[in-house]
């Protein structure tokens, strides 16, 4: 079952910048001195970031557990869940890429390795450690071991491949640990990722690509089928871990991303647009149903998501329409992290909240909106009241704060 999304962030405020000219040899110059830069962003795919955490919402709405079960009948709950029950997977692939995709996007030329981990520190573990208090305080002291809570503090949980641990506390935080292993990684990927040929750019998506579909293939085939993962789906624990959870085996998503980034912004992709790209991942996600579980949890719909991210910057770069980048989008995008981190633990407490009494479709449906309402408010709240002030404070280190201070006030 699958837990989680990975926030993609650029520039503190939310939005991407896009890609300057290129020089006459086919690369990009300095982008720290071209004039161009800054001068258009990709808000597109900050709005886009919404409904991919909505759809993990639902995914987590939708499992047949009790902890939170709402649906008294058991055909609504498993209709409902087969519906939803690969949300979640499309959900991490999404912002898996998305992450690698911005970072690339946003990376500044004379950046260095200790300033990119501290922005991603400042704006990732104050509200993580957040979401790990109100979900230790609130439902998961109770049957947490002390050493899982520490690891799932730690954001070492998705290192061990026992499901309780890596799905401990908050489960959707899971992703985060995967994260905090692509941002260690990243500098080091850009670096040598910026040096590859643009002709070549196509081969090493594809073969990332390839990777990813040859994933649960090669988990079915080598890894053992037993014990199975609780709720029955065709897989067993250890296959699971090594398909979709393992650091390692997920940075190649991150790398795909930052790859098709590169090639956006080398003029070496082919845009089919937002429309076909949006109805090609339509068609992956019913797909899903018909795969063996892993397949829809890794590759069904990693080449739309693909698409889809690349058409949405495409779109912002050449200023065409897109639905994603109106204001109410952009909001919703700009919190989509803080929602992540807290809608599973509006979930769990809600429910724990109403007791053991269940309901019907309709009435169901109205409590999820109400969660969802809440979600989004108590987000606004900690993206407001933690993410944005210690991002804007803290973001730059000691020295480079005083040299800004100095300079604007003229000293």
């Amino acid at each position: 079952m699958a837990h989680g999304q990975m926030i993609a962030e650029g520039p503190t405020d939310g939005t991407v910048e896009a890609p300057t000219a290129r020089n006459d040899r086919g690369t990009r110059p300095d982008r720290d001195t071209n004039p161009e830069r800054g001068q258009s962003r990709l808000p597109s795919l900050t709005g886009l970031r919404f409904p991919a955490a909505l759809l993990v919402f639902l995914y987590h709405a939708a499992l047949p557990i009790p902890a939170l079960r709402f649906l008294g009948e058991d055909a609504d709950v498993m209709d409902f869940y087969k519906t939803a029950g690969q949300m979640g997977g499309l959900g991490v692939t999404f912002f898996f890429v998305l992450s690698g995709f911005v970072l690339s996007w946003s990376a500044r030329q004379k950046d260095t390795a200790r300033a990119f981990w501290r922005r991603r520190f400042v704006k990732i573990y104050p509200n993580y450690v957040v979401a790990w208090v109100l979900g230790m305080v609130l439902f998961a002291s109770a049957y947490t071991p002390v050493g899982t809570s520490i690891a799932n503090l730690l954001m070492v949980q998705v290192w061990s491949p026992e499901f309780n641990t890596y799905f401990s506390v908050n489960p959707p935080s899971w992703s985060l640990g995967a994260e905090a292993v692509f941002y260690a990684a990243f500098p080091m990927l850009n670096n040598f990722f910026k040096k590859i040929r643009d002709s070549h750019l196509k081969y090493w998506i594809a073969g990332a690509i390839a990777l990813v579909i040859a994933t649960p293939a090669l988990a079915y085939a080598l890894l053992s089928d037993a014990p199975g993962i609780p709720g029955g789906e065709a897989s067993s624990v250890i296959q699971y871990w090594v398909t979709y959870v393992l650091p390692p085996v997920r940075m190649v998503d991150f790398a795909l991303g930052m790859l098709v980034a590169h090639a956006v912004q080398r003029g070496r992709w082919k845009n089919i647009g937002m429309v076909w790209s949006g109805l090609l991942l339509v068609a992956g996600y019913v797909l899903t149903a018909y795969v063996p579980y892993l397949y829809g949890q890794r590759a069904t719909c990693i080449i739309p998501v693909v698409l889809l991210i690349a058409a949405a910057a495409t779109a912002d770069v050449e200023n065409r329409f897109s639905i994603f980048r109106n204001r109410t989008m952009l909001w919703l995008g700009e919190i989509s992290f803080a929602f992540y981190l807290l809608h599973f633990v509006v979930l769990a407490y809600g429910r724990k909240l109403l007791g053991t009494e269940t309901y019907s479709a309709l009435t169901t449906s109205l409590l999820l909106a109400a969660a969802a309402g809440i979600t989004v408010v108590l987000s606004w709240a900690l993206y407001a009241g933690v993410e944005r002030p210690l991002t804007r404070k803290f973001a730059k280190s000691k020295r480079a704060r005083q040299t800004s201070d100095r300079v604007s006030t003229g000293a």
